[in-house]
């Protein structure tokens, strides 16, 4: 059991008063009586419980952190930006992971609630809106991570992720690609119904059809995802496999390359591959990924920081909506038309 803080006063012999001064305001208590204190402390292994405390001030010095996939290493590199802003405020993070799942969600939001956390991070789930809005109506601060605010009531930081996928398309029709897939995750996800509108955007641009845009659906934004999607290209016919693949992310790009690797389908030279996000596994790949780079790092520290303006309450804070740029990387894996 923990020791309490009356057996540190029993032993000291001082009040449960006393201790708590010793604690909290130790200037207002006599020298010889602190040493007196705080040697019972050592001696018995007091650890005083912060969380009470903090819970007893109306807040705790931690922020929640809600993403979809917490396997995903793009949320891992925003998930450090966070907590290296979070680090230099002196606060924690308590990392939750959604898995895309309402009612996940839910949970977590409720138990950062009762937690009394100083703000929200979150890559929200669709439909999300009124159970933030609801947490807001109680005091707690929201900021949204990789998604943006459609009725601009919280703070955003989001990358443009139609001008991402209207980059990949555009590489793959400069490079002679006339059968293009998008591998697709899960439509109802934001990031990926937006990198679509980007590529059938590029094609528009062109003169193509939408039609040209071949949609191939992985049904979960990672590698098993993607192997799947590769397996079903790999078993097209040489004249009808498209000859170069746009996928959703990175993770499923790489599922997709090593279905071609694993049935002999040469990438780039018999059928380009495109990732998203630029995460570390992309450049690190057998075949080098070319990718559509995110800031991950400066997604998650914006984020904190814009949460931290708002949980200071000075009364000063205005909600702002922050738009990055993706970056096309070209790498090994696209090639021209041949």
């Amino acid at each position: 059991m923990p020791v309490s803080i009356r057996e540190v006063a029993a032993q000291a012999g001082v009040s449960v008063a006393t201790v708590s001064n010793v604690l909290n305001r130790p200037e207002i208590v006599a020298q010889r009586t602190r040493d007196r204190v705080n040697a019972s402390i050592r001696q018995l292994g007091f650890v005083r419980n912060e969380s009470a405390r903090q819970l007893r001030a109306g807040h705790s010095r931690t922020i929640g952190l809600v993403v979809l996939d917490v396997a995903n290493p793009f949320f891992t590199d925003v998930a450090r930006g966070v907590e290296d802003e979070a680090s230099k405020a002196g606060l924690a993070v308590i990392l939750c992971n959604s898995d895309d799942q309402e009612r996940k969600e839910k949970r977590y939001l409720e138990l950062l609630e009762a937690h009394r956390v100083q703000g929200v991070l979150i890559t929200p789930v669709a439909g999300a809106g009124s159970r933030l809005a609801r947490l807001q109506r109680r005091g707690t601060s929201v900021v949204l991570v990789d998604s943006r605010s459609p009725s601009r009531g919280q703070c955003s930081v989001a990358v443009d992720d139609v001008l991402g996928g209207d980059l990949a398309i555009s590489h793959l029709l400069a490079a002679g690609h006339d059968h293009i897939a998008y591998v697709s995750g899960p439509p109802g996800i934001r990031q990926v119904a937006d990198r679509r509108e980007g590529a059938l955007r590029a094609l528009t641009r062109a003169g193509r059809p939408a039609d040209d845009l071949e949609i191939i659906d992985a049904g979960a934004l990672n590698v098993g995802g993607g192997q799947k999607a590769g397996a079903d290209i790999a078993a097209l016919p040489p004249g009808s496999r498209p000859t170069a693949v746009f996928c959703a992310n990175d993770l499923i790009a790489l599922g997709v390359l090593q279905e071609m690797t694993r049935n002999r389908i040469r990438v780039p030279e018999d059928v380009s591959i495109i990732g998203y996000d630029d995460i570390d596994f992309a450049a690190a790949a057998a075949v080098p990924l070319t990718s559509v780079r995110q800031p991950r790092h400066q997604i998650g520290s914006t984020a904190a920081l814009l949460l931290l303006d708002e949980a200071d309450g000075d009364g000063a804070h205005q909600h702002r909506q922050v738009i990055f740029e993706p970056e096309l990387v070209v790498r090994q894996s696209t090639h021209p038309a041949s």
